[in-house]
Formats: structure tokens, C-alpha cells, sequence
């Protein structure tokens, strides 16, 4: 197996700093799995030119690359503003529909979310840009908010809204999302990122638009606020796979509660056999700086330590100064962690929950693969759904090498803890698509004549089809 053999996949999200070819070489080599698309203020043209640069470098390094389209989502933001509005503690500043004129001098600020008026409650906290500037809801009249300043600060255009602790009507896809989608299905886009998930249903409306328009994509839900949280279960359920999406999380509930939330979302997906990612604000001060703080170290290691499968980099690869270095810090720490005795140990985690007899002979291969030296896993899949439940076991210190003959499955494993993807066409005789495996594997210098494989492979048995479990040494 080649050295530095990483369980801990890593997403990187494309922007003016990583564009560039010879960048997303290094980004690539360096470790990157993923590569994100924030289609908040993506063109078409800039998005199509992106996904076929990066499959041109991913395919001239020899490495696949996933590809993830986040898209906007419903979200409320303040309106054009004339002039920036210094606002102070005790201030008062009116939120209004558009078009409704200032009263009595109170500076009117718009909203684009006419549903506001009846989702709020008085007494109901609002927050602007990101949480820095927070606002009292004092009276609800019938074409404004009227608030009172808690925290204050420059108020300038188009800032994002919060409404912590209230449950908003917005439609879960918007028209420009269904245009974005439109694209990612035309350039095959292996994810789509659904942004303010509150429900199952929201995910099940984007699954039967997919659906519509034949993409294959699969759905990645962003859990960001305390409805989705009141939801967890039945969200990652309905889903592929879960993002930690912290920015708008740390802001919608209590700060001390995101690392508890972090946690269960994250062993709740182990559990249910879902990919689950941990993103934002991990390498921040990396936009900058060179190297991380001490307590950005801490917080990817326990990511690491908690077996999320992927970590994710937003502002430090988009507009940051430093996009390589920072793919390597995360490869540094993932490394390290994952090689502790501690992480290697069976116990302390979630144990994934077993639901089909296949399950538990999976359960099987991989206690066979612990007890033989030099080991790893070979699984064939055409669904994904094997390399996804053996990921979710999350077998410490033996590789899975996953073959498939579809190129989108492909890619999309590349999101999948401890599991390396090969594209291999498989035969009719399974004996000949196993030794093309091992073939495929000792070129990559993955394996090495006379290492113990367990292959999970079907097989023939006159007209029946069999699931089976070998125990085979590399020849």
C-alpha cells in the first residue's frame, strides 16, 4: 500500500484563489477529494468552464475528484442600502417589506422575505450578518418589524438574516437552485448540497426533481438550524449523506451546544450507514496565515477522532492566500490521529446499525480482515451501498479498495470513509475480474504479492447468484 494512506477524505470549495490549473494540480496531489461548488454567486458560464477544468486536472493526475454543487438554497437578506447604518446598543431600526418608507426617523431597512411579519413573534431576537449585529423584535406591525438594538455594529447591503428558534416558510428549492441543478446534470455533477433542510420532505422534493431531469446526482443535506436538528432522524434518513454546515448552526443555536450537536449528527450517520461531513471555520485564520492556531489543530483532530468521513475547507481554498497548505495541514492531522492508538482501537465509536443479512456478512469480512496481517478489503459494488456500510464500520488500518464499472459511483465513493475507488470493467467470470483487481491494485503499489485480500464479491452458483466472502493472497 502506498504510504500515508488516509481514512479522513477531504473537500476543498473552488474559488478565485484555487481556479487555477496548475493550483488544482497541487490541490489534487496534495490530497484533495472533493472539490465544492457555493453556487451563491456562481454564473453558469464560470460553473460549466470549473467542473471541466477540474475533471481535465483530475484525469491528468490519474486521481479521481468528486464534484460537489452547493446550492443557494432560501435565505433571507436584508435589501440595497444608500449608505452604510451605524447602529448602537438601544438604537432603534425598523425591518420593512419592500417598498414601506421610514417612520418617524427610524432608519428602514427591507427584507425579501414578506412571510417575516407572520413566522416572528415579539420579543423574538433577529440576526444580521452572520450573527455580528443582534436585534429585539419590540412590536410586529403590518408592513415592519419594529426592533430595538442589542448588539450593534455597520450595517451595510444585502447582509444574511437569522431568525433563531423560529420555523420559516420558504420553499425548500428556488428557481435559480432548479437552474443551477440544470447545469450540474449537464456537466454530470456527483452532488448536490441542499442547503436549510428542515425536513424530510425537503430532501424528497429535491430527490423526485432529480428524479425529473434524470440526474444521478446524490443529496448531501446541510443541517443548519434547530428545526433541522428537531428533524435529524428523519432527515438523514431521506438523505445520502450529511453536512455539518457549522456557520449557519453556530448561529441558530447556542454556541456551547454546536460541538454536542456536531457529535450526535455525526454518530447518528455512522450509525444509519450515511457519509457525514464537518465543514466551516476549520483552517479560517489560514486565509491569512501560513500555518493553523492551536485550537483550528484541535478542532480537525476531533473531527478525526469523532470518524466524521470528510472534513471541508470553504473561505481558505476560495480566497485565501495559502489553498495548498492548507489541503496538507488537514492531511497532517488526519494522519497523525488516525495513526494513534487510540483512533486504531475497535472500540469507542457508533456501532453502525445492521438491518439486511448482508449487513452482518460485511460485519464478518471485516473481523476476518482485522485478524490477518497485512490485510485489506476488496469489495465489487455497482449500487455503492457495500463500500458505504463497510466505510460506516469504520475498520481502523485496513484499506477498502472499491471497483465498480460506473464512472459516476466512481467518483461519488470518494466521500466515503477509509474507501479507495478503482474503475475496472468486470467480466462475466468473476475469477478473471478478481485477478484484474489484484492486477489494478499492484500497480498502484496498493498491494503486493503474497498480502491477504478479502474479496466481497458475487458469484455464480449454477443459475444463482450468490453473495460470497473469500479470504485470497495476492498473487
Amino acid at each position: 500500500m502506498e504510504q500515508g494512506y488516509r481514512h479522513t477524505k477531504i473537500i476543498f470549495t473552488i474559488g478565485p484563489a484555487s481556479s487555477d490549473e496548475a493550483v488544482l494540480e497541487r490541490l489534487i496531489r496534495a490530497g484533495a477529494d472533493t472539490c465544492r461548488l457555493n453556487m451563491a454567486h456562481a454564473t453558469h458560464e464560470w460553473t460549466r468552464e470549473i467542473i471541466r477544468r477540474v475533471r481535465r486536472v483530475s484525469e491528468r493526475v490519474g486521481k479521481p475528484v468528486a464534484i460537489m454543487m452547493d446550492v443557494k438554497g432560501p435565505e433571507i437578506r436584508t435589501g440595497v442600502l444608500e449608505a452604510p447604518i451605524a447602529l448602537s446598543f438601544g438604537d432603534r431600526i425598523d425591518f420593512v417589506l419592500d417598498g414601506a418608507p421610514a417612520v418617524d426617523g427610524v432608519p428602514a431597512v427591507s427584507v425579501n422575505y414578506p412571510g417575516i411579519l407572520e413566522d416572528v413573534a415579539e420579543g423574538a431576537i433577529v440576526l444580521v450578518d452572520n450573527g455580528l449585529m443582534r436585534f429585539r423584535i419590540i412590536e410586529i406591525q403590518e408592513d415592519r418589524l419594529k426592533c430595538e438594538v442589542v448588539i450593534g455594529g455597520m450595517l451595510t447591503s444585502r447582509r444574511h438574516v437569522n431568525l433563531p428558534g423560529t420555523t420559516v416558510n420558504l420553499p425548500p428549492l428556488t428557481e435559480k437552485d432548479k437552474e443551477d441543478i440544470a447545469v450540474a446534470t449537464e456537466e454530470e455533477v456527483d452532488f448536490i448540497a441542499l442547503s436549510f433542510v428542515r425536513e424530510a420532505r425537503d430532501v424528497e422534493l429535491l430527490r423526485d426533481h432529480l428524479r425529473e431531469i434524470d440526474s444521478p446526482a446524490r443529496i448531501i443535506s446541510k443541517i443548519e438550524d434547530q428545526t433541522a436538528i428537531a428533524n435529524m432522524d428523519a432527515i438523514i434518513e431521506a438523505s445520502d449523506a450529511i453536512m455539518v454546515a457549522r456557520g449557519d448552526l453556530g448561529i441558530e443555536c447556542p454556541y456551547q451546544t454546536l460541538p454536542v450537536i456536531q457529535r450526535k449528527i455525526i454518530q447518528t450517520c455512522i450509525r444509519r450507514g450515511k457519509a457525514v461531513i464537518v465543514a466551516t471555520h476549520m483552517l479560517e485564520s489560514m486565509i491569512d496565515s501560513p500555518i493553523p492556531t492551536r485550537a483550528e489543530v484541535s478542532d480537525v483532530a476531533n473531527a478525526v477522532f469523532e470518524k466524521a468521513d470528510c472534513i471541508m475547507l470553504s473561505g481558505e481554498t476560495t480566497v485565501g492566500k495559502y489553498p495548498v497548505e492548507c489541503i496538507e495541514v488537514m492531511s497532517k492531522i488526519a494522519l497523525e490521529i488516525e495513526n494513534t492508538t487510540e483512533h486504531n482501537g475497535v472500540a469507542g465509536g457508533p456501532e453502525v446499525m445492521l438491518h439486511r443479512p448482508k449487513d452482518k456478512m460485511l460485519r464478518s469480512a471485516v473481523s476476518l480482515a482485522r485478524d490477518l496481517r497485512k490485510s485489506g478489503i476488496i469489495v465489487f459494488t455497482r449500487s455503492g451501498y457495500l463500500a458505504q456500510m463497510l466505510a460506516s464500520m469504520r475498520p481502523m488500518g485496513c484499506p477498502i479498495s472499491a471497483f465498480t464499472d460506473d464512472p459516476v459511483l466512481y467518483r461519488q465513493m470518494k466521500i466515503l470513509w477509509g474507501i479507495e475507488p478503482f474503475l475496472l470493467k468486470f467480466s462475466k467470470d468473476a475469477e478473471v475480474t478478481i485477478r484484474e483487481a489484484f492486477e489494478r491494485l499492484k500497480e498502484k503499489d496498493w498491494v503486493q504479492e503474497g498480502d491477504w485480500q478479502v474479496i466481497i464479491i458475487n458469484v455464480l452458483a449454477g443459475e444463482q447468484v450468490i453473495d460470497s466472502i473469500q479470504m485470497r493472497r495476492v498473487e
